[in-house]
């Protein structure tokens, strides 16, 4: 009889087992929860309803931005590049919907797909002529070596095999641009900062540079530097913004 009594029932769960149990059951629909707002949240920012006024007024902005560049087109003033300003950099400010789709190709043509996006150039008069077609939407100058170290430094990409790859290892370097005798970090600079015989094998190896939103700049962006704005060529104060960017 007493075995019997000391018999435990079959059905019988341990106290730990159950607590896990009910852990595991709360745990996933806290779980579920954060999924579902994690949906809604995304769907409420990538899905907005547009008013009529809206279309036009985006359709209007387009037009004027395609005849304000072929007015910028049609300027037959030549633009005239130093020696001592061969090289450029150029930062996109702007552009989305107000934009023609012939200045966005442009755009997209100097590898500044995505605002805040900033690479090096040549400066040659087809390369200033493309900068002047899509003025309002950059900000160019003329950057110092000490700008060019540390956006290369601090920010510096290379594409390797359609992919970023942060310039951490010389080897990286050396096996894409090796064959034009680039093998290290202090290469890149100097070809970069000097516009050097490779430099369009080794800008070409550079991503487009991830720039940082400044807090206090870039508010009248449509409007020339020279005009008291922030599109336009800055010259070497291009240098401040790099520093406020980078």
């Amino acid at each position: 009889m007493a075995a019997a009594e000391d018999q435990q029932p079959l059905n019988y769960i341990d106290e730990v087992v159950l607590k896990k149990r009910r852990n595991n059951e709360d745990w996933a629909i806290r779980r579920k929860l954060q999924l579902e707002q994690k949906v809604r949240k995304l769907k409420s920012d990538s899905f907005v309803i547009k008013k009529p006024e809206q279309f036009i007024r985006e359709f209007r902005d387009k037009e004027l931005d395609l005849v304000r560049l072929k007015q910028r087109s049609k300027s037959r003033r030549r633009v005239s590049v130093s020696p001592t300003s061969k090289l450029l950099f150029v930062i996109r400010i702007g552009g989305k919907n107000d934009m023609h789709s012939k200045t966005r190709k442009l755009l997209y043509s100097l590898r500044l797909r995505r605002v805040f996006h900033g690479v090096f150039l040549k400066a040659n008069e087809r390369t200033m002529g493309i900068l002047k077609k899509v003025e309002p939407y950059i900000a160019y100058g003329y950057p110092n070596l000490k700008s060019v170290k540390d956006l290369i430094c601090k920010k510096g990409t290379g594409k390797v095999d359609k992919q970023r790859v942060p310039l951490t290892d010389n080897n990286i370097i050396e096996k894409a641009l090796g064959q034009s005798g680039i093998i290290c970090l202090e290469d890149i600079i100097h070809e970069i900062a000097n516009v050097g015989p490779h430099f369009k094998d080794v800008s070409g190896f550079l991503c487009p540079f991830t720039l940082n939103k400044p807090e206090k700049a870039l508010q009248g962006k449509k409007k020339r530097f020279a005009d008291g704005g922030d599109s336009g060529n800055r010259e070497d104060h291009i240098n401040e913004l790099i520093s406020m960017m980078n």
